[in-house]
C-alpha cells in the first residue's frame, strides 16, 4: 500500500469516529432523574358537618359506620379499634385481635376510644348520635361522618362517601372504580326495567314479612328512587324501622306487584338463630302468596346475606346488579 493510499485510510478513519463521537449524548445532557414528590403532610376534606384537615400519615383510625367497614378493610386501613361487633364476618377487622371493640351502638365502650389516641373516627350510621362523646374523649381527633344525608340523593351519598374517604387514604383509584361499577349496575337495571312493572320491597324478620316503603323505607327504599320502579303499594305514615312495617299477606298479595324486593334482616345471624327462616321460605312458600306475579313467576330479587351489617356501596352494586339479571331475564322471555 502506498503512503498516500495509506494516509487516506487512515484520515477516513479518524473521521468516522468524530462523527460516531458526534452522534453520542454528552452526559452533561442527559435528562436528570425524576424525583418523587414529597408525601402529603395534610388532606382536607368536607363531610356532614363542615371542613375538616386531617394530619397525615394516620397512625391511628377508629370506624364505627356500618357503611364503610368494607371499604376500609378491602383498602388495607389498619384500626387500632372499631365497632367489631356489629360487623359481618366477611370483614378482616372481624378476626384482628389487635382491634379494641367498641362494642354494639346499645351498650358501646366509648371510654375505649381513649387508650388508642386517635387522629381521626369514621363516624356514623348506628353510632352517629355518639358524634359529640367522641369529640369530648378524643379531643384531637377530626371525627368524620358522612352519612346519607336527609333530602340528598341516596346514590349520590353513597358515591359522595366512597369519595371522600378515597381522598383521605390516597385511594382515589380504587374509590372511582367503585363508583364507576355502582353506577354502571344502576344503568343496567333502569335500561332492563319496564315501568309497566310494578315493585314492592319487604324485609323479614322473626318468620314475619315487614314492608319497606318506596324512598323512605329501610336499606330497600331509595331503590325506588335510584331505579325509578313504579310502586305496588304505597303505606300512609310508613316508618324507616328495621324490620318494616306492619302488612299482611292479604295487602301483598291485592297489590300483585310484579316484582318483590327482599331484605332477609335476620340472614346475617342466622347461625346465631336456631328459629331462623329463610326469607325465600317465608315468601316462596306461603299459600295466599303464590298466585302473586313476583312469586308466581319467580320474580322474588334478594339482598346480599350480609346485608343488615353491611348497607355500603359494594353490597348496593351486588344487589342492583342481581336485580338487573333478573329483569333481563324476564325481558327474554316477554
Amino acid at each position: 500500500m502506498s503512503v498516500s493510499r495509506s494516509l487516506a485510510a487512515t484520515s477516513l478513519g479518524i473521521v468516522a469516529i468524530l462523527a460516531l463521537a458526534g452522534c453520542a449524548t454528552p452526559a452533561a445532557a442527559e435528562k436528570p432523574a425524576e424525583t418523587e414528590a414529597p408525601a402529603a403532610t395534610s388532606v382536607t376534606v368536607e363531610d356532614n358537618n363542615g371542613s375538616h384537615t386531617i394530619d397525615l400519615p394516620l397512625t391511628s383510625v377508629v370506624a364505627t359506620d356500618n357503611r364503610t367497614f368494607q371499604t376500609l378493610s378491602d383498602w388495607g386501613v389498619e384500626l387500632t379499634a372499631g365497632a367489631v361487633a356489629l360487623m359481618g364476618d366477611d370483614v378482616s377487622y372481624k378476626t384482628d385481635k389487635s382491634v379494641i371493640d367498641l362494642g354494639n351502638h346499645r351498650e358501646p365502650n366509648l371510654e375505649a376510644v381513649v387508650a388508642v389516641a386517635p387522629q381521626l373516627i369514621i363516624n356514623g350510621q348506628r353510632f352517629a348520635d355518639y358524634h359529640d362523646d367522641f369529640t369530648t374523649l378524643a379531643p384531637n381527633a377530626v371525627v368524620l361522618e358522612l352519612d346519607p344525608r336527609d333530602g340528598e340523593p341516596f346514590d349520590e351519598e353513597l358515591k359522595r362517601q366512597t369519595t371522600v374517604l378515597g381522598d383521605v387514604f390516597g385511594k382515589e383509584k380504587e374509590a372511582k372504580k367503585l363508583v364507576d361499577d355502582f353506577d354502571a349496575a344502576i344503568k343496567r337495571a333502569k335500561d332492563a326495567y319496564d315501568k309497566a312493572d310494578t315493585a314492592m320491597a319487604v324485609i323479614t324478620s322473626g318468620g314475619e314479612i315487614g314492608y319497606a316503603a318506596p324512598s323512605t323505607g329501610r336499606t330497600l327504599g331509595p331503590i325506588f328512587d335510584i331505579l325509578g320502579l313504579t310502586p305496588a303499594l304505597e303505606v300512609p305514615e310508613a316508618s324507616e324501622d328495621h324490620q318494616g312495617d306492619d302488612i299482611s299477606v292479604e295487602a301483598i298479595a291485592t297489590a300483585n306487584p310484579d316484582w318483590v324486593l327482599v331484605m332477609d334482616r335476620d340472614a346475617v345471624f342466622a347461625a346465631e338463630e336456631p328459629n331462623y327462616v329463610q326469607a325465600s321460605e317465608i315468601l316462596e312458600k306461603s299459600e295466599a302468596l303464590a298466585g302473586v306475579t313476583a312469586v308466581k313467576e319467580k320474580r322474588t330479587v334478594y339482598m346480599p346475606t350480609g346485608t343488615y351489617l353491611n348497607e355500603g356501596i359494594q353490597t348496593y352494586t351486588t344487589f342492583i346488579n342481581d336485580f338487573a339479571d333478573a329483569l333481563e331475564k324476564a325481558a327474554k322471555k316477554k
